[in-house]
C-alpha cells in the first residue's frame, strides 16, 4: 500500500505540470527577457555624414564686430534670425552705446552683410549700410514684429504663412 500513494502523488504532480505548461502556451507572449534581447542581433546605426571644412573657410560670427564699408563701428553681432524652414533671414546687431550702456539691438538683412574676412577672431563683418541708416532703424524687441533693415533693394518680406 505504500507504493500506491507515492504513484498517486507522482501522477498528480505530472498532471499539474501538464496543466500549467498547457496554460502557459495559451498565454499571450510578453516582452523577451533581457538575456534574449542581448542575444538578438543588434541593428546597425548608419554612420553620420561628415563634412570637413578647412580652418580658413568658416568661423562663428556671433560676437564679431560689424563695420560699415567706410570702417565705421556698427556694433557687434549678437544673434541670428531664421525662419520656419531654418533659412537665415537676418542678424541682430548690438548697436551704439559704450561698453553695453546705451546700446540697442537692431535687425539687419543677412544679405546686407559680407563675411569676406572672418578667418581670425579679430576680423570683422562688413554691413552695407551707413551709420546714419542703422541709427534710424527701430529697436529689436523679442516677441514683437521684427523690422529688418536691408541694403537697397535686397530686403524680402517675411512670409507669414
Amino acid at each position: 500500500m505504500r507504493t500506491a500513494p507515492r504513484w498517486l502523488a507522482i501522477g498528480l504532480l505530472l498532471a499539474a505540470f501538464a496543466a500549467v505548461t498547457s496554460h502557459a502556451e495559451n498565454e499571450p507572449q510578453t516582452e523577451p527577457s533581457k538575456a534574449a534581447k542581448e542575444a538578438a542581433p543588434k541593428e546597425e546605426t548608419p554612420p553620420a555624414s561628415v563634412t570637413i571644412i578647412a580652418p580658413r573657410e568658416a568661423h562663428g560670427v556671433l560676437g564679431r564686430d560689424v563695420r560699415s564699408p567706410t570702417n565705421e563701428d556698427m556694433g557687434r553681432m549678437v544673434d541670428v534670425i531664421v525662419d520656419r524652414t531654418g533659412t537665415v533671414r537676418a542678424a541682430v546687431i548690438d548697436f551704439g552705446g559704450f561698453l553695453g550702456v546705451g546700446s540697442r539691438k537692431i535687425v539687419v538683412d543677412w544679405n546686407a552683410l559680407h563675411f569676406g574676412r572672418v578667418a581670425d577672431k579679430s576680423d570683422n563683418i562688413t554691413l552695407e549700410l551707413t551709420k546714419a541708416q542703422v541709427a534710424a532703424a527701430p529697436e529689436y524687441k523679442e516677441d514683437k514684429p521684427i523690422v529688418v533693415l536691408g541694403a537697397a533693394g535686397s530686403l524680402q518680406p517675411l512670409d507669414e504663412h
